[in-house]
């Protein structure tokens, strides 16, 4: 894949649904014109993957606290039915994908940058796919908001084309917040990935009607169908289903254009500030695989339980492909008679922001986009020193400054970064790709982020024992007592603050040689 030139991109012409007036489109800073790669698997209907034998389904595939199994080991269970229920707000459900039999609750290989496992639920599948009666709504139109979000919520729907965050939380705070502007992301800048592609051109009316249903929930003025230029098919799909109260644009593809903050400033030029999200400047974001789950959910009552993955890369057999949530990897792979992967990096996601997967047992999650494969490169792992050409600076569409965040991440300087806003990176890897020197800069700043998270969490830790240390002391001064007299010597060393302090110092040493020995491996 090779780099044609580090652009801005500029105001070009918008279509619409309707025969609506031209919009203005808006540069960002940074970004890059890539070598697309789509065209192997843009022009063929997805295909319908057939059923594992064993479904694997991660408690937490979403940003937020793990689900909690509703089922036990030996249960039978139908294809749609609740397994595992929401513990937050901030929170997912998870339903049976297929009917089968609950066959263990234990940690499983996933899809993540360190190769970890995650609590998981086994389904053993019975090949007869029956399914539990979803119950839907013949007029949408006719419930409120507050149903709308509810059967989102029940239907363990997050978004689809970047993290995870629960739709129905986005919606309901962006409500809240009063938005004036809903924006639908069908622009999928990434190269090889053509799954929201394919989905536009296959369901163009649940798109539309979708987005119209959301629009209406949320009370937005202005509803943007956006998607990339060179995707002719999705937009004639899309204008053959005009919906009058749907704006279609196409932006040029620059990458990273379909990124939330960046497709908010080309479309209608607002700046989205540092440590702020979408809806503090009046704008819900939404991938176009999560309007269509949200108005399957709404009509049909069918919770998220598959999605449309692309399989790409430089492999003889490419394409797209409707996997259920919960299928290995390695059962997506062997439809396209790939067995060995040796030779080949397999990555979950595309070749800018993908994630290197360990273990092909690893399953398709409902955040997952793309199954890629790419010939390992002999060179990738000759890092040279930084020569502060500034080429990252120039290309990064945040307008952070990759190397200094390279700089204090390497030596483990957290408030640093934290100062150079390294939770404003959106970890598109434009940096890594200009860098001269080969550094793995995305891979620093995700073992930062993911540091200081850890730390965060020991504190709170420690916050909470300090709390319940002091409330014991509370309670027993007004009882009278002395803290020795209610609770055993072993119980108030536990929550001694010298202890909570030395606690908090070992979680720090444990973060920092973590951190190290990831540099160390690199």
């Amino acid at each position: 894949m090779g780099l044609a030139a580090a652009v801005v991109p500029g105001r070009r012409a918008a279509r619409y649904c309707g025969g609506m007036s031209q919009r203005r489109l808006y540069p960002f800073a940074g970004g890059l014109c890539l070598e697309l790669h789509k065209d192997e698997t843009r022009n063929n209907q997805a295909v319908r993957l057939s059923i594992p034998d064993k479904l694997v389904l991660p408690l937490r595939q979403h940003v937020g606290i793990a689900a909690q199994p509703c089922v036990e080991i030996g249960q039978a269970v139908l294809k749609g039915e609740l397994i595992a229920e929401a513990q937050a707000y901030v929170g997912m459900r998870v339903h049976a994908p297929s009917s089968g039999v609950i066959s263990a609750i234990d940690q499983f290989p996933v899809v993540h940058p360190s190769g970890k496992t995650s609590t998981c639920i086994e389904l053993t599948t019975d090949g007869r796919d029956s399914a539990v009666q979803w119950r839907g709504v013949d007029d949408p139109v006719a419930i409120g908001a507050g149903e709308i979000y509810d059967r989102i919520a029940q239907a363990g729907i997050v978004g689809l084309g970047g993290v995870g965050f629960p739709a129905h939380v986005k919606l309901r705070e962006g409500s809240a917040k009063r938005v004036d502007t809903l924006i639908i992301n069908g622009v999928e800048c990434e190269p090889y990935i053509t799954c929201d592609d394919r989905l536009i051109c296959e369901h163009p009316a649940e798109v539309l009607a979708g987005a119209a249903l959301i629009a209406r929930a949320i009370d937005a003025r202005a509803c943007i169908v956006a998607v990339e230029n060179d995707m002719s098919a999705a937009l004639a799909a899309l204008e053959g289903a005009a919906h009058a109260l749907v704006e279609l644009v196409s932006v040029p593809a620059v990458y990273p254009a379909g990124g939330e903050k960046q497709l908010i400033t080309v479309l209608i030029g607002r700046e989205v500030p540092s440590g702020l999200l979408p809806i503090d400047v009046g704008v819900i974001v939404l991938n176009v695989a999560t309007v269509v789950a949200i108005y399957r959910a709404v009509t049909t009552g069918q919770p998220l339980i598959e999605r449309i993955v692309t399989v790409a890369g430089q492999i003889p057999a490419r394409g797209n492909v409707e996997v259920l949530v919960g299928t290995p990897v390695r059962h997506v792979l062997e439809h396209f008679g790939i067995t060995d992967t040796k030779n080949f990096r397999v990555l979950s996601g595309g070749p800018m922001m993908g994630i290197e997967i360990h273990d092909l047992r690893a399953p398709i999650t409902k955040t997952t986009n793309c199954i890629l494969l790419l010939q390992r490169d002999p060179a990738e792992h000759s890092v040279s020193t930084c020569i502060r050409c500034g080429d990252c600076v120039r290309v990064c569409p945040i307008g952070l400054h990759p190397q200094q965040l390279f700089d204090a991440a390497r030596t483990s300087d957290f408030d640093a970064v934290q100062d150079l806003h390294l939770f404003d990176c959106i970890e598109c890897g434009c940096c890594a790709y200009v860098c001269p020197s080969r550094i793995p800069l995305v891979h620093y700043f995700r073992s930062a982020k993911s540091s200081i998270e850890a730390l965060d969490r020991d504190r709170g830790v420690a916050d909470d024992a300090r709390a319940r240390y002091e409330a014991h002391q509370v309670r027993a001064s007004d009882a009278g007592q002395s803290a020795s007299s209610r609770v055993a010597l072993t119980d108030i060393s536990a929550m001694d603050p010298a202890e909570v302090r030395r606690e908090v110092q070992q979680a720090v040493a444990r973060v920092r040689q973590r951190r190290q020995d990831e540099s160390d491996g690199q």
